[in-house]
């Protein structure tokens, strides 16, 4: 039993110096192998909120006044993806000073706003999509001291451009179009709707 125990202390001290003697090698430019593994893909599953500013151009129907002016406003939505495929809602309300004035009229577009459905697909962190969806907003006119307003709903479709910044930030541009849809106008003895285009620039939190 005496020999035996010997062994095997001696077994346990030969397994710590070669143990010892390994950690102390020299790789040299060698590092000792390491399993790479990948970071996860960007995601743009989950909601979102924020903001946006930008410039909006258009015409007036049966009327040659061609507002245009700044606009701004804020966002939020909702992504599902699939793959890279990635689909969502999103609406957004904005201010702004879109107005033109010919004549004795002056039509103007104080705010708008619109909900839309998003497609597009995902190159690791940029997403590129199409969105189309309702909207809505207010057309005023004036002429001679009197002023009259319609909300009018019409539609909205566009394309654009999203990049992830940091995990939750994002920054994208933005084209669309919108077309309220035509009101009768007293004061004009018309029917009077505004189209028109609108470029923004926006960053989101992603939560």
């Amino acid at each position: 039993m005496t020999r035996i125990a010997c062994a095997v202390v001696a077994l346990i001290a030969g397994g710590w110096t070669i143990q010892a003697e390994a950690g102390d090698l020299n790789y040299g430019s060698r590092a000792p192998y390491t399993v790479y593994q990948p970071l996860n893909g960007d995601s743009w599953a989950g909601p979102y909120i924020g903001g946006n500013v930008g410039y909006a151009w258009g015409s007036v129907d049966n009327n040659l006044t061609k507002p245009s002016g700044f606009v701004g406003g804020v966002q939020a939505g909702y992504n599902w993806q699939q793959g890279a495929w990635v689909f969502g809602l999103e609406g957004d309300i904005q201010a702004t000073g879109a107005d033109d004035t010919f004549a004795p009229w002056k039509f103007s577009n104080p705010w708008f706003g619109t909900v839309r459905g998003r497609g597009g697909y995902a190159f690791n962190n940029i997403l590129v999509y199409g969105t189309v969806g309702l909207a809505f907003g207010e057309l005023r006119a004036n002429t001679f001291g009197l002023t009259e307003s319609h909300t009018d709903v019409g539609w909205t479709a566009g394309i654009g451009a999203e990049v992830g910044l940091t995990r939750n930030w994002s920054a994208k541009v933005e084209y669309l179009y919108v077309d309220l849809a035509n009101s009768n106008f007293a004061i004009t003895g018309m029917s009077n709707g505004y189209r028109f285009g609108t470029l923004r620039a926006g960053v989101n939190y992603r939560f």
